[in-house]
């Protein structure tokens, strides 16, 4: 997992979950380099407080894009993606694909937001500091307040949005990992 010097990408992504955006490089290595393989849509639009770029190891996918000019970008194996901050995106893969994102090793703030079918408006976002709290456990927390909440998940509009139903124990694993050195 993170800290190695050298890793197998494919090796690597057969053992992570979906959307586990596993570290890895040795802290001190800037920018930072996170594995995620995407074999269902990601449960939330990401919103990085500084510039990322998206690199598709394998696979076709889309990234959308929930404001802006331009709303998603098709993605094939050898593309990259600049996001700039700010810009929530979430990946949509089309088959199970294989990506790298690359950001700050001091991330800063990260949120994840939902954004509702219908309209468009913002249904709810949460927002943590990377330099206490690992992405994993913001991704984590997020989704449980989400699909605890009926309230979050409708819109001003009436549309009523699913819960993401997404399974967060790898995520807290891997946080609690990040807290304590193992990962």
């Amino acid at each position: 997992m993170a800290g190695k010097q050298m890793f197998h990408t494919f090796k690597e992504a057969a053992t992570a979950g979906a959307h586990d955006e596993l570290p890895m490089l040795p802290a001190g290595v800037d920018p930072q380099l996170h594995l995620g393989k995407h074999d269902r849509p990601q449960p939330f639009h990401l919103i990085c407080e500084k510039d990322c770029v998206l690199v598709m190891m394998s696979g076709v996918a889309k990234v959308h894009f929930a404001q802006g000019p331009v709303r998603y970008h098709k993605a094939v194996a050898g593309d990259f993606i600049y996001v700039p901050a700010r810009m929530p995106h979430r990946v949509l893969p089309d088959e199970e694909c294989v990506q790298y994102r690359y950001k700050a090793e001091h991330a800063g703030l990260e949120a994840v937001a939902w954004f509702c079918q219908s309209c468009g408006v913002e249904l709810h976002r949460h927002t943590w500091d990377t330099a206490t709290t690992p992405p994993q456990q913001g991704y984590a927390e997020a989704c449980e307040a989400f699909d605890g909440s009926d309230d979050l998940r409708r819109c001003d509009c009436g549309a009523a949005h699913p819960a993401t139903g997404f399974d967060t124990a790898r995520w807290r694993k891997i946080a609690a990992d990040m807290k304590n050195g193992d990962a």
